[in-house]
């Protein structure tokens, strides 16, 4: 099957490198995003495969202040070219082109258990405030480094809303806004201080949805200073208000999580974080 759309191998490395330094140059942290690399082709029969999420036990409904979404969990919701594509998103080649891409020194691992990936959907009216995202996989202790998405949302207008934020390291403000277009990648550095995030009510009419397939790669360590010497082994999302924007349940929902991700023992968390994601 043919995954990238007119470029080999060969060139998808090349383009790593080629746009490296303006990906780590990037404001208001390491970013970019990359329009029509893979062939439209073979994601249209993505889309053809794509599930109603929320209709098995098994998918993950965030339904709570800072989330409201749709996710699957793991693979088997995948049909067969949806698989064959996140199996080519973790292959050598790829992981390749994100190490020529990012920059990033320690061996890029991908997730096969797809901890918080997988198709990624928002329906009118839902959201994902922003966030910077947890810093070890449960699974495999690995230090998360990278995230990506890509969009599959042919036909969308920007009235629909549903950008991409990044917002500057104080959240002071949102810097770059990236709409979920169609054949587009989207990635970004997964640090302490890349808050991003999708944090206004989707506006697309009621037969329409943002849907997007994400990926995270890990590393087994990290360079010093990308993490808070406290945060290193946390293994749950931390989300921020936007001053006089965002509800004061939100407020009052994140300190009560974030108290209780500071003084209880991990497996608490987790049963905090299962809570959080229904």
């Amino acid at each position: 099957m043919n995954f990238l759309n007119n470029k080999t191998v060969h060139e998808l490395l090349e383009f790593g490198k080629e746009n490296h330094e303006a990906y780590i140059n990037a404001k208001p942290f390491p970013s970019g995003y990359y329009d029509n690399l893979f062939n439209p082709e073979m994601l249209r029969e993505i889309i053809a495969e794509f599930p109603e999420i929320g209709k098995v036990k098994e998918d993950i409904q965030y339904t709570n202040p800072n989330e409201l979404k749709l996710a699957t969990k793991g693979e088997y919701r995948f049909g067969e070219k949806t698989k064959a594509f996140i199996h080519f998103l973790n292959s050598q080649p790829f992981l390749e082109f994100l190490q020529n891409l990012t920059g990033i020194k320690e061996t890029l691992i991908p997730d096969p258990y797809l901890e918080g990936g997988g198709f990624h959907e928002i329906k009118p009216g839902g959201y994902l405030k922003m966030h910077v995202d947890f810093h070890k996989n449960q699974r495999t202790n690995l230090d998360r480094r990278l995230n990506i998405l890509v969009y599959l949302n042919e036909d969308w207008k920007d009235e629909y809303g549903g950008h991409f934020e990044l917002w500057e390291k104080d959240m002071s403000k949102c810097v770059t806004k990236i709409a979920p277009l169609f054949n587009r990648l989207a990635m970004f550095s997964t640090t302490d201080f890349s808050w991003h995030g999708l944090p206004d009510p989707l506006t697309c009419p009621p037969d329409r949805s943002r849907r997007s397939i994400a990926l995270y790669y890990y590393t087994n360590g990290r360079p010093e200073g990308e993490v808070n010497v406290g945060d290193k082994g946390r293994i749950t999302t931390t989300f921020a208000t936007r001053k006089g924007q965002d509800s004061t349940k939100m407020t009052i929902f994140n300190s009560f999580v974030n108290f209780a991700n500071d003084i209880l023992p991990p497996f608490l968390v987790r049963l905090i974080k299962k809570f959080r994601n229904t």
